[in-house]
């Protein structure tokens, strides 16, 4: 399964991103804003904005990381 390897919206806000300024320039719109707070997936145009904004490669922000066998 995918999943991040950091905060995304600290990295964000790092970068000086409040979420005003993420919704008044149009970085993300407010479903990607609630999928990274609960931590669900978001789309692969809303990671390619996110890689611009955070001046990154998808590779820093997600990673596949195999599900353990049900046993």
């Amino acid at each position: 399964m995918l999943t991040y390897k950091m905060d995304v919206l600290q990295a964000l806000q790092d970068m000086g991103y409040t979420t005003y300024r993420i919704r008044q320039e149009k970085v993300i719109n407010e479903s990607a804003l609630q999928a990274l707070r609960t931590g669900d997936m978001i789309g692969i145009k809303t990671l390619e904005k996110l890689c611009a904004a955070l001046r990154l490669q998808p590779g820093d922000i997600i990673e596949y990381v195999e599900e353990a066998p049900n046993g």
